[in-house]
Order: C-alpha cells, then structure tokens, then sequence
C-alpha cells in the first residue's frame, strides 16, 4: 500500500480553513516502565491524565544497548483499550495469549486490541539481546468505548512497506498509519476513528492536517524544533490543540523536525482505570483482575508455536 507523492506546500492563508488554536504545551517527564527501560511521557502525568481517546503516549529510548543489556515488557495483562507500538530503531518480539507471535521492525506497527483481555510480552529480539543494539520506538494506548470493551482480542501487524507515504517538497517525508493525513489514508482497520502519522520535516516543510471537528488532535515533537500553527514547540513537547473546528499546520522553521499525529474522535464515557486494565466501572476493574489471578486471560505459548503475524 506504499503511494509515493508530493504534499504540495499550503499558502499562508491554507486551503483547507482556519488553524485550530493551541490549548496547551506539555512537556513529557522520564520514568522507567516494563522490565526497566526509560520512556519520555507527555500523559498520563501529574499534569495531564489523558485526552480522550488516547490514553496513553510513551516514547521508548533511543538507547543504545550492549551485549545482554535489551531489556523489554515480559508477559503482562490488558483489557479494555487497543495497545499501538511503533518502532523506528530495533527489533521487538510481540506474543500473545491469542497464539499471535510477530516481530516489529524498524518503521513497523503492531496494533493490538487487548478487548476483553489478553497477556503479551514485547522483548527485544534474540539477536539484539545477544549483540546489543539501538532501540527506539512509541507505544500509545487508545481507549475502547464501553460497547467494544470485550470484544475478542486482535492483533494487526504492519510491516513498514506497507503504510501510504508522501514525499514532501523539501526532502521530508509523511507516513500515515490510520486516518486521513493531507489525502494521504493509513492501511490500519481501527475500532474507533483514529489518525496516527509520522512527519519528518526539513527545513520549509509543511504538512496540513484537516482534523475532523470537534476531534482530539495532539502533535507530540520527537526530534529538533516544530512550528504547530503558530506555536514553537521543541523535543520532547506534546502540542494539544483544542477540540474546535480548523486545521493543524505543521513546519519546520529552521532545522529538520520529526513529529507523531494523533487524532480521534473523543468517547465521552466514564474512565475506571487499574494498571494495564481499563473500564468504565470500578467493579469492571475488580472483575478484570478476579479475572486474571484465576488465570482467564490465558497464557502465551511456548515459543515456536501460535500464528506467525510478521
């Protein structure tokens, strides 16, 4: 599903309406999660929960690894919500309680709806836990509305070759893994709409993106400076735009960029939230984790068994 083409650079005025206005920048903290490695968090946070519907955004490294030092998430639950991690650098193992095995490559997807509950593990490689190596990627959490929280589990993989993406005229590119990006449509089937793109822009780039009214629409800069309408953001700072009609403009004023897009369609239900479990009630919780501690979620086969996905 590769298309290549040029985005063509929008006037001043833009073409596709008025820009939305930026409601708050939020710069992300480091914590460490999964079996030790640090991730960049803009939300949830001490001052951000979670901007409906996502849950959730974490960036991964870069890290650089030596012999033995990978580390990765081994088996945890999830129900509830879809779990989306994008790599751009190094290697992950997915398994799952489904028999789902796959491998997510540089500039690969996996998007996995937990729904009415699954364990997986996400590792490093063999052969990077072996050698070592460089690792960087994202993981978001999109929520479920309370119809789709137990649905059956699914697991999408996504190789990189398979995404739209157009070359922009200053030498950047716009890969599109869901949604709607400048014309340009991702190949992921998602439960609720979602808009989930990676711009790297260099210098006079420009990506215009018709957010649909009254959707969620986040820009988070992974790398150098961004203009977001007509707000500077630098590495590291999520741009939330208000929930409005407009569109997002996205530059690069100076030196190259790399940014993530993400939009969707707010579910507006209650959230009831435990760890990797989210539902709408506290009882949902406590049925989610009785759930698990008698071992109803399953468990991932051995490996060299389940349905290769990659």
């Amino acid at each position: 599903m590769t298309e290549k083409t040029t985005v063509a650079a929008p006037t001043e005025t833009t073409s596709v309406g008025m820009l939305r206005p930026v409601e708050r920048i939020i710069t992300a903290q480091r914590q460490t999660e999964g079996g030790g490695f640090v991730v960049r968090r803009p939300f949830p946070t001490a001052a951000a929960d979670q901007f409906d519907p996502f849950l959730l955004l974490d960036e991964m490294g870069p890290a650089e690894y030596g012999p033995g030092e990978a580390i990765g998430a081994p088996d945890h639950p999830h129900r509830g919500f879809e779990t989306v991690t994008y790599m751009l650098e190094g290697a992950v193992e997915h398994r799952d309680s489904t028999g789902a095995v796959g491998v997510i490559r540089p500039g690969a997807v996996q998007w996995m709806t937990a729904g009415s509950g699954v364990i997986h593990s996400e590792m490093p490689t063999e052969d990077i836990r072996r050698r070592g190596g460089r690792s960087h990627g994202f993981q978001i959490w999109v929520n479920l509305p309370a119809a789709a929280k137990m649905t059956p589990p699914r697991y999408q993989g996504f190789e990189a070759d398979e995404f739209t993406r157009a070359e922009l005229p200053n030498g950047g590119t716009l890969r599109v893994l869901a949604g709607d990006v400048a014309g340009h449509v991702g190949p992921v089937e998602t439960t609720i709409p979602i808009t989930y793109a990676h711009a790297t822009l260099q210098p006079g780039d420009v990506v215009e993106w018709d957010a649909a009214d009254g959707e969620t629409a986040l820009v988070h800069v992974f790398d150098g400076v961004a203009r977001i309408n007509d707000v500077d953001a630098v590495s590291g700072q999520l741009i939330v735009l208000e929930r409005s009609s407009g569109s997002v403009r996205v530059a690069a004023p100076g030196d190259a960029a790399d940014v993530l897009l993400l939009g969707g369609r707010p579910i507006g239900e209650p959230i009831a939230r435990y760890g990797p479990f989210v539902m709408n009630t506290r009882s949902e919780i406590i049925d989610a984790i009785d759930d698990f501690n008698a071992g109803r979620l399953g468990t991932i086969p051995p490996a060299g068994t389940g349905v290769q996905r990659d």
